[in-house]
């Protein structure tokens, strides 16, 4: 049976590991907040869905990202990673503080809830990254109403 060398091509089981390791630590460094060093694992046509609307691609994307975030602390604590192909899957959970959430006053308030990240990994980049997240959990934890239509925010805290 012969054995791997260094010339021999990387098998599937070699990426799914290497995809794996860049997925964790694309989100460590959210955590971290080092723009720079997650620019270093993206590509310059990166793009996301599901987070602020109209975001650019690439290195500008990832800018414009953090700026929507202002000024934040947080961590994420990964649950799952799971990888088939050329997609990463993790589910985690993120423990952060800041000034406000989507226009809502969170100084202070920690907010903890979970989100679902598929990245797309092509040659060591992440070239694509989906975010499914429990905003309204974050919303509703910083005292954001539903107001269902016709009702005053009074009437709509007896609804229910």
């Amino acid at each position: 049976m012969p054995t791997a060398t260094l010339t021999d091509p990387a098998t599937p089981s070699d990426t799914l590991a290497a995809n794996k390791r860049t997925a964790v630590r694309f989100l460590d460094l959210i955590s971290d907040g080092d723009i720079d060093e997650i620019a270093e694992l993206i590509t310059p046509t990166w793009t996301m869905e599901g987070g602020p609307p109209d975001l650019p691609a690439g290195h500008a994307g990832l800018r414009a990202l953090f700026a929507s975030f202002g000024e934040i602390e947080q961590s994420w604590t990964i649950e799952d990673v799971i990888a088939e192909e050329d997609k990463v899957v993790i589910r985690a959970t993120n423990r952060c503080v800041q000034d406000s959430f989507l226009g809502v006053p969170a100084h202070g308030v920690e907010q903890v809830f979970t989100a679902t990240f598929t990245l797309q990994i092509i040659d060591g980049l992440v070239v694509r990254t989906w975010r499914n997240a429990a905003d309204l959990q974050r919303l509703l934890q910083l005292g954001a109403q539903i107001l269902l239509p016709g009702l005053s925010p009074r009437t709509s805290d007896r609804v229910g």
